[in-house]
């Protein structure tokens, strides 16, 4: 969502647009995978992410918004040329292993508005099962997704009344998307997807980094 509004919006209004669309599609993934559900592991990404999210939006003010967007493609690049060469990349679970995932996924989501993959890498060491994986990872983003969106508010950042107009129709894409993904969850397997996202990312790059 980043890269395609970053296209249209100044950066702040993508990151707090992106960040309560992320917040109710997170709720979502967690109504329609709620089988499945890891309280501890929750926490243990969740407390740090919410923490790292807040400190992590708090710089978008405080960083030119050019500075910030040159910023933001150079990680987009760096991340695609890191999942090209790791595409099979695991590291071993463990508790400090959850909180360092939290706190990476909720600084990157809080400046860049980039978490969920990650949350994801972070969340594959563990070994969970499909459902327990989504449920997990959704509750997470509701964490991350409540610190960054609430210090975005607290810093001023606002939306004008055609994003929120475009807002309330927004709302109910990630409901339809999370039973879709409940329905074809079986059926579609991620990797595919692999190369849309990452000439996305290219194209969002080159877009923060030449014009910012």
């Amino acid at each position: 969502m980043v890269p395609v509004l970053g296209f249209f919006y100044p950066l702040p209004i993508t990151l707090l647009f992106s960040g309560i669309i992320h917040w109710f599609g997170n709720i979502w993934k967690m109504h329609f995978f709620r089988s499945g559900a890891k309280i501890k592991l929750i926490l243990l990404f969740g407390i740090p992410g919410i923490i790292a999210s807040y400190f992590g939006a708090k710089l978008v003010p405080d960083i030119s918004e050019i500075l910030l967007s040159r910023l933001l493609g150079i990680f987009f690049i760096i991340y695609m040329i890191f999942l090209f060469k790791n595409k099979d990349w695991k590291i071993p679970a463990s508790k400090p292993l959850a909180i360092t995932g939290g706190i990476l996924t909720g600084f990157s989501s809080g400046i860049f508005g980039v978490g969920g993959a990650i949350r994801a890498a972070f969340l594959t060491a563990f070994n969970l099962k499909k459902e327990v994986f989504i449920f997990t990872a959704g509750a997470i983003g509701v964490f991350v997704d409540s610190g960054r969106v609430a210090k975005y508010f607290l810093d001023g950042i606002t939306m004008e009344n055609n994003m929120l107009i475009a807002l309330a129709f927004a709302i109910p894409a990630p409901f339809l998307g999370g039973y879709a993904g409940k329905k074809l969850s079986d059926k579609i397997p991620q990797a595919k997807f692999r190369n849309v996202i990452a000439f996305a990312l290219f194209l969002m790059a080159i877009k923060y980094i030449i014009w910012p």
